[in-house]
């Protein structure tokens, strides 16, 4: 690891590297002894950097109401409509598809080499985009996609339009498959701390991405999720969970340990903290710390106003899990195994496959536990007993969906769009809501610059939005339950 690192602090100074210079005074601004271009390592490091802002993303944590906000709870109360997007577009989006164009253009494919063998680092560069497109997907529903990145280009535009969410969906699966083929037996990619070039890992993570996409469609598209699901599970998916590894340093921290330098904002949701502590959940110690005045773990109620979550003094309350949750260099899921076994485990309550469904969820409870540092077995096995957490074919959906959802602490989108999709655990919104409907959030609104630069586009994605109006109620095309 130690070594991972040392490759990412020099890929990161060489940003530091990077100059423009102006055609318009020749080479008068060009100095010889500094780099004029960027490698692709260095981009590919930037790229995967924007990751933890993805994974550490803070509002659909207060959706799904993992945490609750102790002071100001604005966004615990939906009051946000609308949300950027173009710094995804201009930042990962733009970095990514700089490596395919480097990669694949013949005047600098070769010099590109010094970042692995072309293929592969296509391939990469494929697998993240259909990252960070599924994430942005997900939060909007249509977007730029098909039109997207190619402002500048010949054939390019800056004012792009926006594909549909099922096109877009169909297009990553097509994206995921022939990245993996694309592959070949050369250089592993470099740039790459958290795989460290190794191309059987990002085949694993491309695979399981793709299944927890096709999981994701079951309820609208269930003959293409299938299908999906079946090659994704063929290909191979991941064996570990693939986690975001924070520094414990400044220039590259958890979010979490951030937010908490200066301020206390954010506490256990007693949604959570009253499901879980009942059944005697040996995860709850691992995600929050004891409250100070009773010396166990106590939820800051959820969505209420501003004068009365400022009336629950902090020691009443427990914050987030100090060595697990907001360590400066605890890690944040990208893809669990526990997430990618309760897949499995409801392809085969769906009938999909012949596996057993209830050693598959049983499998993803220990995984979730053993992620969380839980190691007594007498505690896992007494919490497996339990009338509500134990198997029963009758209610599969129900305890897949709860215990997925317990599982997916910290990982917010993913645990948000999951609630959308199943409708499991059913959650009570915020009481002092702030959003017209008063409705937990389905998705997040375009961002004006979109309605003020783009506007035709704008109006047509609009149209697409399934009949909707650009607000937080609307469904996405997945969304149906």
């Amino acid at each position: 690891m130690k070594n991972i690192w040392n490759k990412v602090a020099f890929a990161l100074a060489g940003l530091m590297l990077l100059s423009i210079s102006c055609s318009d005074f020749g080479d008068i601004n060009v100095d010889p002894n500094r780099s004029t271009s960027v490698g692709t390592s260095t981009l590919l490091t930037g790229a995967m950097r924007t990751m933890g802002d993805v994974v550490g993303r803070e509002n659909e944590v207060l959706y799904v109401q993992h945490m609750s906000e102790t002071q100001y709870t604005e966004d615990s109360r939906y009051q946000t409509t609308s949300y950027n997007f173009n710094g995804w577009y201009t930042g990962p989006l733009a970095k990514l598809q700089h490596i395919i164009d480097l990669n694949t253009d013949e005047a600098t494919k070769l010099d590109a080499l010094s970042g692995g063998s072309n293929a592969n680092q296509i391939a990469v560069a494929r697998i993240l985009k259909a990252y960070f497109f599924h994430f942005l997907t997900d939060r909007w529903g249509p977007i730029p996609y098909s039109q997207a990145l190619t402002g500048g280009k010949e054939t390019g535009t800056f004012t792009p339009a926006y594909d549909s969410q099922k096109d877009i969906y169909y297009s990553l699966f097509d994206e995921l498959d022939a990245a993996v083929k694309q592959m070949d037996g050369g250089a592993g990619v470099n740039g790459d701390f958290i795989f460290d070039g190794d191309m059987d890992a990002w085949k694993s993570f491309a695979n399981s991405l793709r299944m927890v996409m096709a999981l994701r469609i079951a309820d609208v598209d269930e003959a293409k999720a299938k299908a999906e699901y079946a090659a994704a599970k063929a290909g191979g998916v991941i064996s570990e969970s693939v986690m975001y590894p924070y520094l414990p340093a400044a220039a590259n921290q958890n979010i979490w340990f951030a937010d908490f330098i200066t301020r206390t904002d954010y506490a256990i949701s007693s949604t959570l903290v009253d499901y879980m502590q009942p059944l005697g959940d040996p995860r709850l110690d691992s995600y929050a710390d004891p409250a100070p005045n009773f010396g166990d773990v106590r939820g800051m109620p959820y969505g209420v106003s501003n004068a009365i979550a400022g009336s629950i003094p902090n020691p009443d309350i427990s914050f987030p899990n100090s060595t697990y949750v907001r360590a400066q260099d605890a890690p944040i899921g990208i893809i669990t195994l526990a997430q990618i076994l309760f897949c499995e485990a409801e392809a085969a309550q769906r009938g999909w496959t012949s596996e057993n469904a209830g050693d598959l969820y049983t499998a993803a409870i220990r995984a979730s536990m053993a992620q969380w540092g839980v190691t007594d077995e007498t505690a896992i096995n007494d919490f497996l007993a339990q009338g509500d957490v134990a198997w029963s074919a009758s209610k599969g959906a129900e305890l897949i969906g709860t215990q997925k959802w317990v599982a997916l602490y910290l990982q917010g989108v993913e645990a948000w769009s999951e609630w959308r999709r199943t409708g499991y655990p059913a959650l009570t919104p915020a009481p002092d809501a702030l959003n017209n409907s008063g409705e937990i959030p389905r998705r997040h609104g375009y961002p004006t610059t979109e309605r003020d630069l783009n506007e035709t586009n704008y109006d047509a994605a609009i149209a697409n939005l399934l009949g909707g109006p650009d607000d937080l109620d609307t469904k996405l095309w997945w969304d149906v339950n």
